[in-house]
């Protein structure tokens, strides 16, 4: 859930602040070498993003990039399909993603499909029907295939002293989360689980997100909380700890990156100082708080939310609420990372090319 102010597809992002492994810099296509370019795409229930990069001493630079919100899960729940206003918004953010991709004669993909194609009886047609359309191969991804490559987009975000980390990811559709524990130098997932439950699923089951009161809003956490409880109870089985606290919590979602713009005081999104930043978990209570007495023009009128997105955000409020709830940590990281990362991070890998100057 990328802010509407957040940088668009012609203007790459700078390299974080925090660190991380991999960077974002402008380039022209012509100053890399031939096949030297690889591409992810990220076709949610919310948003449609890709990223195209090329490796570098950091991991890999990102050299294009695209976000635009289709919201092609609108009103799946209801239906259980795909609607045709949803698949034509889609299909003209798909040719945006096609054509830089042959316009920057990019050597690998991955463009993968999450929960709104994975649940839509019509899914697997519409996938049909983007191929001819525009050419693009997109796979529909399992659950588990999705939060593995979410956790390897936020790994080097863990904090290098920590023993543990509860990773989630809060899409349109579902929720990942993944606890982590050291394993030498790297971390382990240890247990995951994929929620039915995301920020469009969840506004529109209360109400669509317009007018949330505090009584919406607690039914919204009532919902959830059974989901969160039974994970963090399987997480107490497996680590022999009855009450699991993670050493800090590790958000790679939209709303996170929100709260954290909003956290900050931020005229305008700015992914220099929104990715790696921490945040005091009570703190985070409170701008919820915040977020939740104003009316859905005022959470329109933040330049870190927008209009695109004030009718989502506290629903996505509501699943990190009940996260902090089952797992407790007074820390949470901020990654403006995930699955499109892990995409780059594996292909290149595969090919010995990560972290390798040109």
């Amino acid at each position: 859930m990328d802010a509407a102010s957040r940088p668009g597809p012609n203007r790459p992002r700078r390299k974080s602040a925090a660190g991380g492994r991999f960077s974002r810099r402008p380039s022209n296509p012509r100053d890399l070498p031939p096949g030297d370019l690889y591409g992810a795409l990220d076709l949610g229930t919310n948003n449609c993003r890709l990223l195209i990069a090329a490796p570098d001493n950091h991991g890999f630079a990102v050299v294009d990039a695209f976000s635009r919100i289709v919201r092609l899960g609108e009103r799946l729940a209801q239906t259980g399909r795909l609607s045709d206003e949803a698949m034509e918004r889609t299909i003209v953010a798909l040719r945006v993603c096609a054509n830089k991709l042959r316009w920057r004669k990019v050597k690998r993909v991955r463009l993968v499909a999450t929960e709104a194609c994975r649940l839509a009886s019509n899914g697997p047609a519409f996938i049909a029907r983007v191929g001819r359309e525009t050419g693009l191969d997109l796979e529909i991804i399992d659950r588990e295939t999705e939060a593995v490559l979410a956790a390897v987009g936020a790994e080097p975000l863990v904090d290098r002293d920590a023993e543990t980390a509860l990773v989630f990811d809060i899409g349109g559709g579902s929720t990942e989360m993944l606890w982590m524990r050291r394993a030498g130098t790297r971390f382990e997932t240890v247990a995951w689980t994929s929620l039915r439950a995301g920020v469009v699923t969840i506004s529109e089951q209360f109400g669509g997100g317009v007018d949330v009161t505090p009584q919406s809003f607690a039914a919204m956490r009532a919902h959830l909380r059974p989901m969160l409880q039974e994970f963090a109870q399987r997480v107490a089985e497996l680590t022999g700890t009855p009450a699991p606290v993670p050493s800090h919590l590790l958000g790679t979602s939209g709303t996170v990156t929100t709260i954290a713009g909003v956290q900050l005081g931020l005229a305008r999104y700015d992914r220099s100082r929104v990715d790696g930043c921490w945040l005091d978990s009570t703190e985070t209570g409170a701008v919820t708080q915040r977020l939740l007495d104003l009316s859905y023009a005022q959470r329109a009128a933040n330049p870190c939310i927008g209009r695109e997105r004030a009718d989502l955000v506290l629903a996505g409020c509501a699943i990190l609420e009940e996260i902090r709830l089952a797992f407790p940590a007074q820390r949470i990281r901020v990654a403006d990372r995930g699955l499109r990362e892990g995409i780059l991070t594996m292909l290149m890998k595969e090919d010995g090319a990560y972290g390798r100057t040109p």
